[in-house]
């Protein structure tokens, strides 16, 4: 893949994105720009602040910022699951994609790779949308098949049940 892609799927009313991080493969800004246009209302970064860092992507929180774009860092290690202080904001996050996309705004996750992190983020929204499980996953894996890297993952996508 050499450009930025956003892979999007219906979700309670709204959008629901997943896509790897502006800058993975090609010039940051550039990428920037293919993010605005899809036109977010919620960004939520799913790798570290040194991995945006070493991609020339550091300053993605205050570019969204700049154009109204809500932002959001939960930051986990490649391949990995939230820690504490992740598990701690994630109530806070998923509260505000769901009042988004039930409202019909866009929401987008993205890690390094758009993969791993992300589409366990993207499927625990999905199923705490009320989606079940199974369909989420197919679902989501028709428009990322990469999405959900480990059995770690995959619990810890499972793990929030519905809301």
């Amino acid at each position: 893949m050499d450009e930025f892609v956003v892979h999007d799927l219906p979700v309670a009313g709204g959008t629901l994105a997943i896509s790897p991080m502006p800058g993975r493969t090609r010039h940051y800004g550039a990428d920037r720009e293919r993010l605005l246009a899809w036109s977010p209302a919620l960004v939520v970064t799913m790798c570290t602040q040194a991995e945006l860092e070493r991609k020339g992507s550091g300053g993605l929180g205050p570019d969204l910022a700049g154009q109204g774009i809500a932002w959001r860092i939960l930051p986990v290690s490649d391949f990995g699951v939230p820690g504490q202080a992740v598990e701690d904001a994630w109530p806070e996050v998923e509260a505000l994609a769901l009042d988004l996309l039930r409202s019909g705004r866009r929401v987008l996750i993205h890690c390094f790779g758009g993969c791993g992190r992300s589409g366990m983020a993207v499927m625990r929204l999905m199923i705490a949308a009320g989606e079940d499980p199974d369909q989420a996953l197919i679902r989501l894996r028709t428009v990322r098949p990469c999405a959900v890297e480990t059995d770690a993952q995959m619990a810890w996508a499972l793990a929030g049940g519905g809301s």
